[in-house]
């Protein structure tokens, strides 16, 4: 069977932050369904991680529970060629800082990487980042 994790994420897309008091329960549920009480979050709590890892809770795969993007860099297995749905694990401040973002790799060029992920620009959406903060592509897909 082909592996989901793409279908899932692409389901999606579009999905984003309500401005001001009121939260969109779209983005809420990505951290309800992983066992956060979304509510007490909001959505614009840092969500990247959250969206991975209900993607990858809906495809079936086991998850961590944590919410942060660096802790990606555990799931899978790490790949040098990585395809359409495979995780995207980027620095944000430093190499070495614990912050990140992840997402799901869509493709790539000499210099850039797509992603879709969440919060980016405060959606659910496909950006490019720049192949010099990649730490990691992580693959979870089997197929066949």
């Amino acid at each position: 069977m082909k592996c989901k994790i793409i279908e899932i994420a692409l389901s999606q897309f579009g999905i984003r932050e309500i401005v001001g008091e009121e939260d969109n329960p779209e983005v809420l549920k990505y951290f309800d369904d992983l066992g956060w009480d979304g509510k007490d979050l909001k959505d614009e709590t840092a969500w990247c991680a959250a969206l991975v890892y209900w993607v990858l809770l809906k495809a079936g795969y086991k998850v961590s529970g944590k919410l942060n993007a660096r802790s990606l860099l555990r799931v899978g297995v790490k790949t040098e060629a990585p395809e359409m749905g495979d995780i995207v694990v980027l620095w944000r401040k430093s190499p070495d800082d614990w912050r990140g973002h992840t997402g799901f790799f869509i493709r790539e060029t000499e210099d850039l990487i797509f992603i879709l992920g969440g919060n980016q620009g405060n959606r659910v959406s496909i950006q490019q980042y720049p192949k010099t903060r990649l730490l990691e592509y992580r693959s979870v897909c089997q197929t066949g």
